[in-house]
């Protein structure tokens, strides 16, 4: 009898665990998932930040290495009118 009334109070504290951490997930679980979210988003807008500055930087060094050239049309040729 000793090991029936051991074994009820095993799967009641079992049972009981179950519905504790399944009512705990529902509080807990979407706040978590908020943080992680968050965190996610905050991760890619750093990324993105960092995407944009080299861009940047890349077009602005091939701007200032490149000064702009005048536009060459060419040799000046002297055409004769033929009659």
């Amino acid at each position: 009898m000793a090991s029936l009334t051991g074994f009820i109070k095993t799967l009641f504290y079992i049972v009981l665990f179950y519905y504790l951490f399944k009512f705990l997930m529902r509080i807990f679980a979407p706040i978590l998932m908020q943080k992680a979210v968050n965190k996610m988003q905050q991760k890619m807008q750093e990324q993105y930040r960092q995407q944009q500055e080299q861009q940047q930087d890349r077009t602005s060094k091939s701007q200032q290495s490149m000064p702009k050239e005048k536009k060459k049309v060419g040799e000046y040729i002297d055409y004769e009118e033929i009659k």
